[in-house]
């Protein structure tokens, strides 16, 4: 017995090893550059993060797909400044309603969580730094954009951060 009990202590201080070897290193952090929404406009950047590529997250507004997220993916949307409710669906549906202001940037993610026979999406509320710590996303493709306005499609997103570098650079 005794010899069981050292040895699943041994067991488990490996196992415990490599986390304390990366317990004092700082997280990976991801480097996208996103653009500064305009004045009059918000800006939702929305990821998803890890996950089989079996259910996506299209987000939707009244209706209207707005874009799909797969795993490991974002898009960034602008919307005029108000009140707007999001919503994900599979088997069941979630909501999210996010009272966006001109001028400013918010974050929202969805996952999935179990379902009984896929996957269920949900989405929310989420903050630059936690975008941040999602450190392999790509931005989402045009194609898997829908009709529903906001998303900006990756040449726009190319503009806008010409557009941003450019203002930053003229002396005021």
């Amino acid at each position: 017995m005794r010899s069981f009990s050292i040895s699943a202590i041994a067991a488990l201080a490996v196992l415990a090893a490599p986390n304390a070897a990366t317990a004092g290193k700082p997280k990976k952090l991801n480097t996208i550059e996103l653009p500064k929404p305009p004045a009059d406009k918000a800006q939702v950047v929305w990821y998803r993060t890890g996950g089989a590529d079996l259910i996506s997250c299209a987000v939707k507004e009244n209706g209207q797909k707005i874009s799909s997220l797969g795993p490991n993916r974002y898009f960034i949307m602008l919307a005029e400044p108000g009140r707007h409710e999001y919503v994900v669906s599979s088997e069941a549906s979630d909501s999210l309603v996010l009272d966006l202001k001109a001028g400013e940037s918010q974050f929202a993610s969805c996952h999935i969580g179990m379902g009984i026979f896929v996957g269920r999406p949900k989405i929310d509320i989420s903050s630059e730094y936690k975008f941040r710590e999602a450190y392999k996303l790509k931005m989402v493709d045009g194609d898997d954009m829908g009709p529903g306005l906001g998303a900006m499609r990756p040449e726009q997103v190319a503009e806008a951060l010409k557009a941003s570098a450019t203002a930053q650079s003229t002396p005021q």
